[in-house]
């Protein structure tokens, strides 16, 4: 009887190791980032080779390095959770409603952040650009619209493009709409987030009238950001935005969360809004 050896494999003969689902995982934010290997690894204090062999699956990442990578991804704190996850680690960041007793003292600092700005606009919004909390100045510019556009849940894309929200006042639309979409655009780049994506289809669909003849301030006035025009009791009102955000969030709720003020654009409108002080 003859015996056959078994014939053994080259490595090279092997087949390629499947990327884990933490690799995989990562080298989709790399790639989203536009960022190679070598430009995470220098950013990571790693090697190219190493980026490689955990986007490959060859090796694990320890779960402060998976933290370390996301963080130079800018990956959003929630996408975070699911990078510790995939790796087989528990997620790092809490999420506690705005309710929970332990946003007590984060819901009133935002209360009186918004009651200071007044008597100009002023909004939260989360990830979703729902209204989480609104001061006088925004309850100024919303008065007088339909009360079914009014009904709750706010989102501040919705009740500004709608054709019989705000959208029906604001003088310069085109404008105006196509830098909210190009900040929704940006935003989903950011967050890959399927509901923001669901929003943006809604309000990009939403019909626009011709646009209104823009009355513009007397005089010439420049902008140093672009305004947005709404009119408002027969005058137009000129506003600029500005949105800030927290610094280092360790809650998903809390990283998700946007203060945007409508700052006057001119004097006409700072002279209009003290008045109703």
């Amino acid at each position: 009887m003859t015996t056959v050896a078994p014939v053994r494999r080259n490595s090279k003969d092997s087949p390629a190791q499947a990327p884990s689902e933490v690799g995989a995982l990562l080298r989709a934010w790399r790639e989203e980032r536009r960022v190679s290997q070598l430009e995470l690894a220098l950013r990571a204090d790693s090697s190219a080779r190493h980026i490689s062999f955990v986007e490959t699956g060859r090796s694990k990442p320890s779960e402060e390095f998976v933290l370390k990578l996301a963080e130079r991804l800018d990956v959003p704190v929630r996408e975070r959770n699911a990078l510790l996850l995939a790796a087989g680690y528990a997620p790092r960041f809490p999420q506690t409603p705005l309710d929970d007793p332990a946003m007590d003292g984060l819901r009133a600092g935002l209360q009186q952040l918004l009651q200071g700005f007044e008597p100009y606009p002023a909004l939260v919004v989360d990830a979703t650009y729902q209204v989480v909390a609104a001061n006088r100045g925004i309850a100024m510019l919303l008065d007088g619209l339909p009360e079914d556009v009014l009904e709750p849940p706010l989102n501040a894309m919705r009740i500004t493009l709608h054709p019989r929200g705000l959208a029906s006042r604001i003088r310069n639309l085109g404008e105006w709409r196509g830098h909210l979409l190009h900040q929704m655009e940006r935003q989903i780049a950011l967050h890959r987030s399927a509901a923001l994506r669901a929003l943006y289809e809604e309000v990009a669909a939403y019909p626009v009238a011709e646009p209104g003849e823009d009355t513009a301030a007397d005089g010439q006035v420049h902008h140093f950001a672009l305004p947005c025009r709404i009119e408002h009791e027969g005058r137009v009102l000129s506003f600029v935005s500005s949105i800030s955000t927290f610094n280092t969030p360790m809650d998903v709720t809390v990283a998700e969360l946007a203060v945007e003020t409508l700052l006057p654009a001119d004097p006409a409108t700072v002279k209009y809004l003290q008045s109703r002080v």
